[in-house]
């Protein structure tokens, strides 16, 4: 059995592996290693592991003498800024976008989202002795009225004039996200509500998922359909016909929006940043090394998710707003709605951005030695390289090993592999100069990868 480990966003693995003594021993490690204020909050999403597991970290950290605040059933943004408005440590249990087989767990300490840095020191803290207590447990059911009550102030009325439809799934804001946005003024329809957990990946939306909102938006009559991923930490918008928005573009229209002047978003986002902001930092995927280069005045960090996290305290259209340095789906959604709702739609929104265009999906099932082995094979070998892309009718021009391996081509096209660092996946990204294209570029990538993978 695999054991979990940290990957871009927190502790993953097969819920199987994430045993009560596995779980205890790294909350008692955050303990030791990170500052936590005396108190920790403690939610979680509604995949079925996910309450169970909740009340494991619980138990652990009351075990540990450490008070706990239980929020239960909350996004990850919304639980987070409850704790740093409190000057607290956070555990939200949630395995995001992967299927319910697996889980995980995402730690804050009291200045925010943990540093790799920390995940180190966690990891050297495994195994130490516990210490022994017993902490208050506290309920906090308002955890998730207060997140919303940061957007009606910023954006109140700003949605007015646009009908909706909110993808429900087995989305932990689902009942959250649908009474935020008719407070802010738009007519909202809740779609596809499921009883059963269903992953949601807004990086690499799959084909049945594109299916559902396309035929959701046959009729005509949303503006836009809105979601999040599991934990309501990414977003997921589309236009009128149902056509996903990357989550890259989401990012730099809002950051635009809110008039920010440095970007810093993963080197897997578009190159219409630098056409957008004064200046742009590339980091490697995962929001702690976006949060780790978030420096200066008038910053915003993204990545291709359309995860958005807000470096300076800005304003909305119609009040403040403070900065949250967590990634953050409804930010991204509202501002760009509400982009809309001023200019007359999404299409005009979207005819502003630089016409550079991204498309993600990944080969699942492919173990993560098989993706490392292949993507530093072909880092040390242009042969290896120019062999893969003359399949797909491209030729080099550069490359990028920030994080994996990144080939732009001399006609500008890009094709980007990384191993998954928290799955059994090989993810691929593409860009080009329309959506179609990327999205051919993708299709064929993957098929010439499956080729080499046989």
């Amino acid at each position: 059995m695999t054991t979990p480990a940290f990957g871009t966003s927190g502790l993953r693995g097969l819920v199987t592996a994430l045993t009560p003594d596995l779980i205890t021993d790294h909350v008692q490690a955050y303990l030791a290693a990170c500052p936590v204020g005396g108190c920790v909050w403690v939610g979680h999403d509604l995949r079925p592991s996910s309450p169970m597991l909740a009340r494991v970290v619980r138990d652990a950290l009351l075990a540990a003498g450490v008070d706990v605040t239980w929020a239960g059933e909350v996004p990850t943004p919304a639980l987070a800024l409850a704790a740093l408005e409190a000057g607290q440590g956070a555990v939200m249990v949630t395995g995001s976008h992967i299927p319910a087989d697996r889980n995980g767990l995402k730690f804050y300490t009291s200045a925010g989202e943990i540093t790799k840095a920390d995940e180190a020191a966690i990891l050297a803290a495994l195994g130490g002795a516990p210490a022994m207590g017993q902490g208050v447990l506290v309920d906090d059911p308002g955890v998730g009225g207060r997140y919303a009550a940061r957007y009606k102030r910023a954006y109140a009325g700003a949605l007015q004039g646009l009908t909706l439809g909110f993808y429900a799934q087995s989305a932990v804001g689902r009942d959250l996200m649908p009474t935020l946005l008719r407070d802010l003024g738009a007519q909202v329809t809740a779609l596809a509500r499921a009883d059963e957990f269903v992953p949601v990946d807004t990086e690499a939306v799959s084909a049945d998922t594109r299916t559902l909102l396309k035929a959701c938006a046959r009729d005509g009559r949303y503006n836009a359909i809105l979601s999040t991923d599991a934990d309501g930490d990414r977003p997921l918008l589309t236009d009128a016909s149902g056509m996903v928005i990357p989550g890259d573009v989401l990012g730099q229209i809002t950051g635009a929006a809110l008039g920010a002047t440095r970007a810093v978003t993963p080197v897997s986002s578009n190159t219409g940043a630098e056409d957008v902001f004064a200046h742009v930092t590339r980091t490697r995927i995962g929001s702690p090394y976006v949060i780790a280069a978030m420096q200066g005045d008038g910053v915003v960090g993204y990545e291709a998710n359309g995860g958005f996290l807000l470096g300076f305290d800005a304003v909305g259209p119609a009040g403040p707003l403070p900065a949250l340095m967590t990634r953050d789906a409804v930010l991204p959604l509202v501002a760009v709605l509400a982009l809309a709702a001023q200019k007359g739609g999404l299409s005009v929104v979207l005819a502003d951005q630089p016409q550079r265009f991204t498309a993600s999906d990944r080969l699942q099932n492919v173990a993560t030695a098989t993706s490392q082995a292949l993507v530093a094979d072909w880092q040390k070998n242009p042969l290896n390289r120019a062999t893969f892309l003359a399949n797909l009718a491209l030729t080099e021009a550069s490359t990028d090993t920030t994080d994996g391996l990144r080939m732009t081509a001399t006609d500008g096209q890009i094709v980007h592999l990384r191993p998954s660092g928290n799955a059994p996946e090989l993810r691929c990204y593409t860009e080009s100069g329309s959506a179609q294209a990327a999205q051919d570029l993708l299709t064929r990538a993957l098929a010439a990868l499956v080729t080499v993978l046989e």
